[in-house]
């Protein structure tokens, strides 16, 4: 394998074999190749694009670059999701759990907040000792005795997507579907999965903003993965506001214990999470039907099935074991917590869901650099959902803050976020559309 002759194919826009894709990828993993020719690469790709077959084939090499995990004698359909990323997106928080009360394994691999986006590794960081690097041996073992563990990735799966990565981050290559696709099923692939289900968001807080594109990336996602061998389907998800009604790390996991004990009905997170334990739950055959995959996973709610299983994870990932009795023992809060006010009567009627996960970041709450250490306690909480009718003066969020200064800094621009109209809005559904 000659690297440079495999850029020149794909920059004349030529096909690559498996052959020539699973080269270049071993090299690559084995550090063989200058960043040059790694960025070369992207860019081709990013110019050239791939077929169908090269992303499968590209998609597998990067999963093989590294360990693969084994779940044989887990006695449970191994089951996952992902998530493109959003602003008050909790989801996993509540899914794995809800997921693993129903009969599934799942071996959740998350990442850190990326841009404007929440990252749900930094949300259990918030948790005092909780370890999201485990080693093999006890991931294995508290999916084994619990059903789910949610972790980081580590440097042992799927290593090529992260030096690809690195050098896609710095070279303007990142927006390519099939490298986002490679990348994002590469570790999913490792992680031995069976059945996989995808959140792709669209809006305002998404990085996807128009429906062709996120159409476009799902498609991908799903035809790549079930051509891989992973039974996968997709939501597209509305992100033109906060799925949860908080925004930030300790919030947000506060809203995943309230969510657990069956606090958050009628939300539009709850349509959220249970359509995806619905996917969930027929894709790996444990419901015949979606009507009976929602009412297993709403029992797992209601009967708390699914907040002992949390729990259980927690400690058995070094967290406390009283975290659900006990959550303010555990979860730091900000010394400043400021309402927010309506500035005149109406309806909520848009916002820029974006400028919310802007503005967690510059509470403290997220990375403008990765070595950055944030401060879990920042964020925003009580969100009203857009199409919520206040009046002046009535509270429609609050800000947790280090201080008076930027709490009120962050007050004031988020109450400059939202907008009030007369009548009540004409808003898009949660769940856009199946893939």
């Amino acid at each position: 394998m000659i690297p440079q002759e495999i850029i020149r194919l794909k920059r004349n826009g030529d096909t690559l074999s498996a052959a020539d894709i699973e080269g270049f990828v071993g090299a690559l993993a084995r550090g063989e190749l200058a960043e040059s020719q790694i960025g070369a690469f992207a860019m081709a790709v990013w110019f050239r694009g791939m077929t169908r077959e090269e992303t499968v084939a590209l998609t597998l090499a990067m999963a093989r670059s590294g360990d693969t995990l084994s779940w044989e004698g887990i006695g449970r359909p191994i089951a996952d999701k992902h998530s493109t990323g959003g602003v008050g997106d909790n989801v996993s928080l509540m899914l794995a759990p809800i997921a693993a009360a129903c009969g599934l394994a799942v071996p959740m691999i998350s990442g850190r907040g990326l841009g404007h986006t929440g990252g749900t590794l930094d949300k259990l960081e918030s948790i005092p000792g909780y370890g999201i690097t485990p080693d093999a041996a006890r991931f294995r073992k508290v999916v084994g005795e619990v059903g789910c563990a949610i972790i980081g990735q580590t440097s042992a799966l799927a290593p090529a997507d992260g030096k690809l990565y690195a050098v896609r981050d710095v070279t303007a290559t990142v927006d390519s579907a099939p490298l986002i696709t490679a990348s994002i099923l590469s570790k999913k692939l490792a992680a031995g999965l069976e059945t996989l289900v995808l959140d792709v968001k669209i809006g305002s807080g998404a990085f996807m903003t128009s429906q062709e594109e996120a159409e476009t990336l799902a498609r991908s996602l799903v035809e790549v993965a079930n051509d891989a061998g992973v039974k996968t389907s997709a939501l597209i998800t509305d992100m033109n506001q906060p799925l949860a009604d908080a925004a930030g790390n300790v919030v947000e996991l506060s809203n995943c214990l309230g969510f657990l004990k069956g606090k958050k009905a009628g939300t539009r997170l709850e349509t959220v999470v249970l359509a995806f334990a619905v996917e969930m739950l027929v894709q790996a055959g444990i419901a015949a039907s979606n009507a009976e995959a929602e009412s297993r996973a709403r029992d797992a709610i209601s009967s708390g099935k699914a907040a002992e299983v949390f729990g259980r994870m927690v400690h058995g990932l070094g967290g406390p074991a009283d975290l659900l009795e006990n959550s303010d023992r555990y979860l730091a809060a900000a010394p400043v917590q400021k309402p927010v006010l309506a500035s005149s009567d109406g309806w909520l009627g848009a916002c820029d869901a974006r400028a919310i996960g802007v503005g967690v970041i510059d509470l403290g709450g997220g990375r403008r650099r990765p070595q950055d250490k944030i401060d879990h306690r920042v964020g925003f909480s009580d969100i009203l959902p857009l199409g919520t009718k206040v009046s002046r003066g009535d509270r429609i969020a609050t800000v947790h803050a280090t201080d008076e200064a930027s709490a009120e800094k962050a007050a004031a621009d988020l109450a400059a976020n939202y907008s009030l109209v007369e009548a009540a809005p004409d808003l898009p559904p949660v769940i856009v559309t199946r893939i």
